[in-house]
C-alpha cells in the first residue's frame, strides 16, 4: 500500500534522506523510528507529495506521490509533524472546513472529540500546543481513510492522551487501515507496530519485525563502577555499550546470550558497585544503533 523506492533528498551537511527504501503491507503497522533531524518528516513530506525527491520515487496504493498527489489525498489522513492551523477560525470552524472537504461524517467526528476530551470551541490561535495536536489528530482521522501517514503524533500530548491514541491506533489497525507512524516514543512503536526501521543520518540502518524483536536472545546488563578512570577505560572495551552515564558512571551492554562468559570476565576485571541484567527493550534495541553517552 506504501512503497518507498530507493528514495533521496539531500539539503546537505548530511542533511536528508539517502537512497531508503521501504514497504508498508496492506493493514499493516509499521513503525519508522528516529530522533529529530534523522529524516522521518522529510520522507514523510515526499510520500503526501509536498516535496519532490531528488531521485527514487515513493508511491501510495500504486500511485506516484509526486505526480498523482491530489487523488492519493483523497483516500489518505495525514498528521503533520508541526501543526499549522489558518487565523480567524475557532476549531469548529476549522472541522468543519476539514469535514466538507473529506466528506466526513458528524458521528465520526463527535466519536473523535469525545475520545480527547477536546473542546473545539476555541480559536485556534489560543489553543494550547496538547489541544492543536488533538485537533489536527481528528482532522486526520475524521474522513475514516484506509491509509493513515502519522509524523510524531503523540508530540504535545500528555501521556492519558498519549494512551488513548494509541488505543486508537489500535482500533483501526482491527479495521484494517494501513498505517505508517513516524515516532521517537519507544511505547508508541512497542504497543501497535508490526514492523518497524529504525533510520539515522537519512539511511535505514535496520528493519526488523517486532515479534522477532521480543523473541530475540539478546540481553542487556548494567554496570556500575566505583572509580572515573575504571569507567573510562571500559568504555574502551569491545563489548557493545549502548548507553553511558559519565556522571553515575553507569554502563548499559547489549549482548547475545552466546558472549555473556565475555562480559563476566571483562566485568571481573574492575571494581564495581553493582552488575544486573535487565529486560531487553525496543529502547535498548535502538540505542544499540544509536550510542548515547552523557557526560553530565
Amino acid at each position: 500500500m506504501i512503497k518507498v523506492q530507493n528514495l533521496t533528498k539531500d539539503f546537505g551537511f548530511n542533511r536528508g534522506v539517502f537512497d531508503i527504501s521501504f514497504e508498508v503491507k496492506k493493514g499493516e503497522v509499521y513503525g519508522f523510528l528516529g530522533p529529530n533531524g534523522a529524516g522521518k518528516t522529510t520522507t514523510m513530506r515526499m510520500l503526501m507529495g509536498f516535496s519532490h525527491p531528488d531521485s527514487g520515487e515513493t508511491f501510495i496504493d500504486g500511485k506516484n506521490c509526486w505526480n498523482e498527489y491530489s487523488e492519493i489525498l483523497e483516500d489518505v489522513g495525514y498528521l503533520p509533524g508541526e501543526i499549522a492551523l489558518p487565523d480567524g477560525l475557532n476549531g469548529s470552524e476549522f472541522i468543519e472546513m476539514m469535514k466538507n472537504m473529506k466528506h466526513a461524517d458528524d458521528e465520526r467526528i463527535n466519536y473523535l472529540l469525545d475520545m480527547f476530551e477536546l473542546d473545539p470551541n476555541q480559536n485556534t490561535k489560543r489553543m494550547s500546543i496538547g489541544d492543536k495536536r488533538k485537533l489536527a489528530i481528528v482532522s486526520a482521522f475524521m474522513a475514516d481513510s484506509k491509509i493513515l501517514i502519522l509524523d510524531e503524533p503523540t508530540s504535545g500530548l500528555d501521556p492519558l492522551m498519549q494512551s488513548k491514541f494509541i488505543e486508537l491506533i489500535k482500533t483501526e489497525k482491527k479495521r484494517g487501515k494501513t498505517i505508517l507512524l513516524s515516532t521517537h516514543i519507544f511505547q508508541e512503536v512497542d504497543a501497535s507496530c508490526d514492523r518497524l526501521s529504525i533510520i539515522k543520518d537519512g539511511k535505514i540502518v535496520t528493519t526488523i519485525e517486532t515479534k522477532e524483536f521480543r523473541n530475540n536472545e539478546n540481553k542487556v546488563f548494567q554496570v556500575e563502577l566505583l572509580h572515573d578512570e575504571e569507567f573510562e577505560k571500559f568504555l574502551t572495551s569491545k563489548l557493545n555499550i549502548i548507553y553511558s552515564n559519565k556522571k553515575k558512571k553507569k554502563i548499559k551492554i547489549a549482548i547475545n546470550d552466546k558472549e555473556i562468559n565475555n562480559l563476566v570476565r571483562t566485568v571481573s576485571k574492575y571494581k564495581t558497585k553493582y552488575f544486573s541484567e535487565s529486560k531487553y527493550t525496543l529502547e535498548d534495541y535502538f540505542l544499540s544503533y544509536y550510542r548515547v553517552r552523557e557526560d553530565i
